[in-house]
């Protein structure tokens, strides 16, 4: 009985103490379940977000190492040094002369003033180029008035020398409308049929017509060199059989142009030595001829072998007074440290250089350029 008693008594406290509980704590509202619908759903954002930097921190911790390797495989080099332009056509053809002339330049550039044994040295240096000694005489007497310093002494003799080569005119002259006629003169072995060629590819590249006249019968030799040049050049050439007269050669090539309505007659002549008196003669003749038939030679162009230097003068004054020359070509330039003679025969001649050959090639055959020229010999 007292046991029933007893677990009545329980009962009815775990009773009270529940509807107390039940009392004390209100019942939860939709505002509460929405306020915690709220929590979750920023808890979530806040888990995506983290996921988010996570991954990015990850992709660039790969990024990292990916560059590491590859560096790791790449071969630490040096940058290539700068490429140095090629030397231009006037550097190339004038190196032997820049050789003896520029090197004695440069070092009297270096000293502290220009004495009595520096003067000596620079008028050695320009009979060395053969430049010629009244021409160097010249130049010398100029360059002590101005008195240049060490620094100012390359600059001085530049000017000197264009003073001297800045005369004369130097275009090679076609007749619009008419045809013009070039007699191409000098000795044997000057480079002169080679210089013909030369001309001829000029002309045909600057779009002019083109006849060749192998006006040089004395040498079969000639008349065949003339002919490989012309079958390259795809330009017509008018011949006669070894031994003809020249004169008639010249005629027929004048009428042919003529009649074809070719801009050029360029003419190959005898080269023998120049102080045979029936030669020059005969050199005459031809010239009388074209005279005749055009009016006047356009351009009578005398060949000169640069090699020979000084002895050069001899055949150009010879030419001069036969047929009166209107220009030089200088051939072989780029084989010779006396380029200075360009110089020398623009002083003592009064014959203006209009063409200089600065290498083998066709292509090699360059307008005569006084400050290019300098500029390259004094380099």
């Amino acid at each position: 009985m007292n046991e029933i008693v007893l677990a009545g008594i329980v009962l009815a406290l775990l009773v009270a103490l529940l509807v107390a509980r039940t009392t004390a704590r209100p019942r939860p509202t939709d505002r509460d379940f929405r306020e915690l619908d709220e929590e979750v759903v920023e808890d979530d954002l806040v888990e995506e977000d983290l996921d988010a930097e996570l991954a990015e921190l990850e992709a660039e911790l790969e990024l990292e190492e990916a560059i590491e390797e590859a560096l790791e495989d790449v071969e630490v080099t040096e940058a290539p040094a700068p490429v140095a332009p090629p030397p231009s056509r006037w550097a190339r053809g004038l190196a032997k002369t820049r050789g003896a002339l520029g090197s004695t330049l440069k070092a009297l550039g270096l000293r502290e003033k220009l004495d009595g044994d520096a003067w000596e040295e620079i008028e050695e240096a320009l009979i060395r180029a053969d430049v010629g000694m009244d021409a160097t005489e010249r130049v010398l007497e100029a360059l002590r008035d101005s008195n240049p310093s060490p620094d100012e002494l390359h600059d001085a003799l530049q000017r000197e020398l264009l003073k001297i080569l800045d005369t004369g005119d130097r275009t090679l002259h076609t007749r619009p409308g008419e045809v013009a006629v070039w007699l191409v003169t000098g000795v044997n072995g000057v480079g002169k049929t080679t210089s013909i060629a030369k001309l001829g590819r000029r002309l045909k590249d600057d779009g002019h017509s083109v006849v060749l006249a192998a006006g040089d019968t004395f040498r079969a030799a000639a008349i065949e060199q003339l002919g490989t040049w012309a079958g390259r050049l795809d330009i017509h050439m008018v011949k006669h059989a070894p031994g003809a007269d020249p004169g008639a050669v010249v005629f027929d090539a004048i009428e042919h142009a003529k009649a074809k309505k070719v801009d050029v007659v360029i003419v190959d002549t005898a080269g023998r030595l120049q102080t045979k008196t029936n030669l020059m003669e005969e050199l005459k003749k031809v010239k009388r001829i074209a005279d005749r038939e055009t009016g006047a030679v356009t351009e009578v162009l005398l060949v000169l072998d640069a090699t020979v230097g000084q002895n050069g003068l001899a055949q150009a004054k010879a030419f001069q007074e036969a047929v009166g020359a209107t220009g030089v070509i200088l051939t072989k330039l780029d084989g010779t440290a006396r380029g200075g003679i360009v110089i020398a025969i623009q002083d003592k001649l009064g014959i203006p250089v209009k063409a200089v050959g600065v290498g083998e090639g066709i292509e090699d055959l360059e307008t005569f350029d006084p400050e290019a020229f300098v500029g390259a010999m004094l380099e």
